[in-house]
């Protein structure tokens, strides 16, 4: 019997096997999401620079100095930025610049620029750092050097496969997916047919025996001993595009502005942000896909964004450790315990995922200019001044977004003011009728500021901030409503004669009356009165300004300032009760001190009105460029502190109060006479007969006496 054939089914697919060409991991489809930058494909490639020791390097490069040499930004005792020759020597921002000279002697010191009463533009001033109170810092130097930085790598790259967004005044993001895929496809013909079988799912052919050159980046390791020794895929050879493409722009920032800076390359922005300052200065990491897990295992996880605030404070409390090697070892059910949303986020983000798209749309969305005061201003003209600083600073901002083209403007203007621990703010629209310009912002600004003056308790002052948002695109080529109304002298005849007709019909403005008050008896007005009357005269300016641009024919309004009542005042009085003042009501027609008298309820005179009644005419204070602090004295009895000035007024008002008490208390102790404290008997009521009014009878007796020029009427039946 012979023996069986042999079974050869099997064969021909055994060989097929092992026959079958290497594939890569990576498919047609995920290349292709390149172009279309999706952040699904694990073939994206991120870049991030960031500028080295940006502001320092400003200065180096605005004063010619040589980079070698060790230099600090000072913004008045303190520093705020420092090159990499200087920090040799352990300095940081955490010293003063006195503490920084005795460490490294021939460090040069340059304050940043400074805004300057009386000054249209900031300029770097001698020894700015002695003019605390009256300078404001102005970093807009650096703003410009950015927004040429940021030109110069939009430029760097090609115009139609660019994606650049920026993320801080020294930090851009790159997605460069779309350009790799171009470089990719020219480098590789192979790439660009069509996948077997028509199928975007197959995989990519492996990688052609080529070397990658890492020599020119800081390469992160794998971790593992075969790690560097792999083939590399597809993944690689996108990031060895994207870290020839980042040397370039960096080489084009130093030749073009003399800036150096740091670059990362990743698969997304976090690790990328991350990679940008593993190695500095002026050299650019390359985090590979296999090097991620040792890259951000080695890592605190409080360095990642996000995760260096509350967040991160709270993960560190709560697991006992701020590395990201230990914290991988915590389930997903152990991280959502700082919450599902959280936990899931935190879970996925030390892992290195990150799917969020680099945004070239990011547009300013406000503007601040702020300054603390030491010591604190202490009158609305102060205030005013500074106010005029910052609406320069705003806008030249304001300009370079394109104001005066109507590419983009603000829809409102705010403004913040601190008075101890109490902080007010106000707001208003920026009218989009009419041009922006620096003079309607400067008076909407100023009418702010005298709204909180009004409202009381504004001084002194230690912290004020006024800033414009609600950016929106401006419309052009369009007509405005200017182009539908008469102008000129017909313009002016139509308005007289409204005006005219209306004013004639209305009936005379009703006097306001005022209560006396006991001030009027002493001296001239306060200083708190003075400020009051500054910020009243603004604001009813303002008013009679937007009735003269309003085009319904509104008919105006006849009401005059006047500080709110206690009931609708957000301030709390100065004093601690109105009670210990009741007795001062019928005596003078007043229950608060003159200095309190802001802040509750009160009925001021106009402007010229207290001029007429006030013993001494009130006299224009010239302006003050330095603030000066005020001496104050604790009154006792009203628990408050005041101007040592009004010591002596406040103290007349005391002895008013006093002898205005003992007088009442002397009426109330005073015995009444007899007949006003004897009782009058109260005689029985009448009965009533049926139709018969109360008290009379049938019309006679002794009924109600009849008043002159009033007849009884006698009612019933008549005989």
């Amino acid at each position: 019997m012979s023996s069986p054939a042999p079974f050869f089914a099997s064969s021909p697919l055994s060989i097929t096997s092992q026959r079958r060409t290497p594939k890569s991991r990576f498919t047609y489809k995920q290349l292709h999401q390149l172009k279309s930058y999706s952040p699904q494909t694990p073939l994206r490639v991120i870049a991030h620079v960031d500028l080295d020791a940006f502001y320092a390097q400003c200065e180096t490069v605005r004063l010619n100095i040589d980079p070698s040499k060790p230099l600090a930004v000072q913004q008045w005792q303190g520093l705020i930025a420092i090159n990499y020759p200087a920090r040799a020597y352990g300095l940081s921002r955490h010293v003063t610049s006195t503490e920084a000279l005795k460490a490294c002697p021939e460090l040069i010191l340059q304050h940043v620029a400074t805004w300057k009463e009386g000054d249209e533009k900031w300029a770097y001033h001698e020894e700015a750092f002695k003019h605390i109170a009256t300078h404001k810092v102005s970093l807009d130097p650096y703003r410009m050097e950015s927004r040429k930085i940021l030109k110069c790598i939009k430029e760097s790259l090609p115009e139609k496969e660019q994606r650049v967004e920026k993320a801080s005044i020294d930090e851009v993001f790159m997605d460069l997916s779309a350009q790799v895929y171009t470089i990719l496809l020219e480098r590789y013909p192979e790439l660009g047919g069509p996948p077997p079988y028509d199928d975007p799912s197959e995989y990519l052919p492996i990688v052609p025996t080529t070397v990658l050159d890492w020599k020119a980046d800081a390469l992160v390791e794998t971790g593992e001993e075969d790690g560097e020794v792999k083939d590399p895929d597809w993944d690689d050879v996108c990031l060895v595009i994207a870290s020839e493409i980042v040397r370039d722009v960096r080489a084009q920032v130093k030749e073009q502005l003399g800036y150096t800076c740091s670059g990362g390359i990743a698969k997304n922005k976090m690790i990328a942000k991350l990679g940008s300052g593993y190695k500095k200065p002026n050299q650019q990491t390359v985090i590979r896909n296999r090097a991620v897990k040792h890259f951000l295992g080695e890592m605190k996880f409080t360095k990642i964004r996000m995760l260096g605030g509350k967040l991160g404070d709270e993960a560190v409390a709560m697991f006992g450790t701020d590395k990201v090697r230990e914290l991988l070892e915590q389930p997903l059910e152990q991280l959502k315990r700082l919450g599902d949303d959280t936990g899931s986020w935190l879970y996925n983000t030390i892992r290195g995922e990150d799917h969020s798209e680099v945004n070239p749309g990011t547009q300013i969305k406000s503007m601040l200019s702020a300054k603390s005061f030491r010591p604190a201003i202490n009158s609305f003209d102060q205030g005013v001044r500074w106010l005029r600083i910052f609406v320069a600073d705003i806008f030249s901002r304001c300009v370079e977004e394109g104001v005066l083209e109507n590419k983009r403007r603000p829809k409102t203007i705010n403004l913040h003011h601190r008075q101890g621990a109490q902080t007010k703010s106000r707001q208003s629209p920026i009218p989009q009728g009419k041009p922006l310009s620096e003079v309607v912002l400067f008076d909407l600004a100023k009418n702010l500021l005298a709204q909180i003056v009004v409202d009381g308790r504004a001084w002194p002052c230690a912290n004020l901030s006024l800033s414009v948002g609600g950016f929106e695109d401006g419309i052009t080529n369009n007509k405005g409503i200017g182009g539908f109304l008469v102008r000129g002298e017909e313009a002016k005849a139509m308005m007289s004669n409204n005006r005219s007709s209306i004013s004639g019909s209305e009936p005379p403005a009703k006097r306001r009356r005022t209560k006396g008050n006991i001030k009027s008896f002493f001296g001239p007005p306060s200083k708190e009165r003075k400020d009051f009357d500054a910020a009243r005269a603004v604001l009813k300016a303002h008013q009679e300004s937007t009735r003269e641009e309003e085009d319904d024919n509104e008919e105006p309004d006849d009401e005059e300032f006047s500080a709110p009542p206690l009931e609708e005042s957000k301030a709390k009085p100065m004093t601690p009760t109105t009670n210990r003042h009741e007795s001062m009501d019928d005596s003078f027609g007043a229950r608060t001190s003159p200095s309190a008298q802001l802040q509750i309820k009160a009925e001021p005179l106009p402007t010229q009105e207290l001029r007429d009644h006030t013993p001494h005419p009130i006299k224009q204070q010239p302006y003050q460029l330095y603030q000066k602090k005020i001496d104050t004295f604790f009154c006792d009895k009203c628990n408050i502190h005041l101007p040592i000035t009004d010591r002596s007024e406040h103290d007349d008002y005391h002895v008013a109060l006093d002898l205005s008490r003992e007088m009442r208390q002397e009426e109330r102790n005073q015995p009444l006479p007899t007949s006003a404290v004897k009782k009058t008997p109260v005689a029985p009521k009448p009965s009533r007969g049926r139709g018969r009014p109360p008290g009379g009878g049938n019309g006679s007796g002794s009924g109600r006496a009849v008043e002159k020029g009033q007849a009884k009427l006698v009612f019933g039946r008549q005989s």
